[in-house]
Formats: structure tokens, sequence, C-alpha cells
């Protein structure tokens, strides 16, 4: 059982891009890299990524269809395990933390039809210096505001991006790079003030 004092010393940790969920990162994306599969980072370790401090539990990853299949059939039993029965996602059997796949063609929020559906991930990934794909600024953006527009659960990606939108210093014209369905919620949220930090 992990412990409060565990959990807080993870997520020290997670500043740097260390500790257990950024090892298992680093173990699957070696993985996929070595099975030739294009993949990009989303969720909590893209929003580190992009220099929001906060900590995360799981990987989240967008594949396609095809290469989840397959990553499937290659890697477990070989250091990884089925989250659960029937589930696409998986835990790391070394570190047990979990790797949840997003899947191109699929969409965010409600999962009902929408302008915004995750893509291919060669399309919409860049590298970082240490050899890490992570999605692409706006397309986390469409993502995280589509997901929030269309799940009312999903509040949290709202209050992510206007933290995006503060920590990179994102102006409303930054919206001209997103897709014309969630271009009217950024604009929304970049004319908002940052918090007032207290004296």
């Amino acid at each position: 059982m992990t412990t409060l004092k565990d959990s807080l010393l993870e997520a020290d940790r997670q500043v740097d891009a260390q500790g257990i969920v950024w090892d298992t990162l680093r173990r699957i994306v070696s993985e996929l890299d070595r099975l030739g599969i294009p993949y990009a980072v989303v969720g909590g370790i893209a929003l580190q990524h992009y220099g929001i401090q906060r900590s995360t539990q799981d990987v989240d990853m967008l594949v396609t269809a095809a290469d989840l299949k397959r990553i499937h059939g290659e890697i477990v039993g070989h250091g990884y395990a089925f989250k659960s029965p029937g589930s696409r996602h998986l835990r790391d059997d070394v570190t047990r933390v979990r790797i949840e796949f997003l899947v191109t063609g699929d969409y965010p929020g409600d999962g009902q039809p929408k302008p915004v559906k995750f893509d291919a991930p060669a399309a919409v990934r860049e590298v970082s210096s240490d050899g890490i794909a992570f999605v692409n600024l706006p397309t986390l953006i469409e993502m995280k505001l589509a997901s929030a527009m269309t799940a009312a659960h999903r509040i949290k990606d709202r209050a992510d991006v206007l933290e995006l939108i503060h920590t990179v210093g994102l102006g409303a014209d930054f919206a001209d790079q997103l897709d014309p369905y969630v271009r009217d919620e950024f604009r929304s949220l970049a004319v908002l003030p940052p918090p007032s930090e207290r004296d």
C-alpha cells in the first residue's frame, strides 16, 4: 500500500521528471521505440512537460488501434499485464504503474462524434530533447477543451487549459492555431487574469 509519505515523495520527484511514473514512461517508450510504434504522450505527464507542476499516477499515451493491438501482442506477458480482464490498458509489472491508451479516431469527453477527435500520433507529436514524443501544445489544448465542453465531470480539463495559458504565456491569438470548435472557449479563458498571489 502506498503511504502519504510515498505519494508526497513521488510528487516531488515528478517535478524533476523523476519517480516511478517517469520511470514507467521511459520503460514503455523504450519498448515502443524498439517496436517502431509511433505514440504521443498525453495526460498529466504531458502537462508536466509543458511546465505544469502537478503529479500524476499513470502514463497516458495516444496510439492507433492497429498499433495498440500490436502492443498487446508484443509486450503483454513480458513485463506488462492487462490492467483488468478485457481492458485496453496495461500495468507495468516492475513499477505497478498503469499505462492508459487513447486511440486514434476516438473522441474526447463524452466519446460522441465532434469536430475534435484523437489524431494519429505521428501527425500531432513533437519529440523532446531526451527523445520522448509528446502531443504538441495545440492538440493537447484542443483535446482538453473538447473534453471539458462535452463531459461535465471533466471540468478539470478546462482548469488545465487555464493553467497552461498562464504558465506558457498564451494570448487569445493562440486560438487561431486551434480547431474552430474550441476557439471561443479558449478565448474566454485567455482573457481571464492569472490568480493573484497573496503577500
